[in-house]
């Protein structure tokens, strides 16, 4: 199993592809895929028939990416930072790699 220093709710930064650039905040981890879901990157347009239960349309979903693809964006500075783990009160912990703060 790979160690894994993101995870839901926290906010990335996409550093390849056409979402290159973009903020925003982690929805799903597929950690068997090594993909993550973020809001707002990747958006796909679907086209739904009318039904019963739905009016029908068009409806956006966000797809998922390669983890690699996002960095962490450290609170402090809001710039994406690498992530560190260590141990502190016999509890492992992340933190900033470029400021050293911890991650909450």
């Amino acid at each position: 199993m790979d160690k894994w220093r993101i995870k839901k709710g926290d906010t990335v930064q996409v550093i390849a592809g056409k979402d290159k650039g973009t903020k925003g905040e982690i929805l799903r981890v597929l950690r068997e895929e090594r993909r993550v879901v973020v809001k707002g990157v990747n958006v796909c347009t679907k086209h739904r028939k009318p039904s019963s239960v739905s009016p029908g349309g068009l409806e956006k979903s966000e797809r998922a990416i390669h983890a690699s693809n996002v960095m962490l964006v450290d609170s402090s500075d809001d710039r994406p930072t690498r992530v560190g783990m260590k141990v502190v009160d016999g509890k492992k912990v992340r933190f900033s790699r470029r400021t050293g703060s911890l991650i909450v």
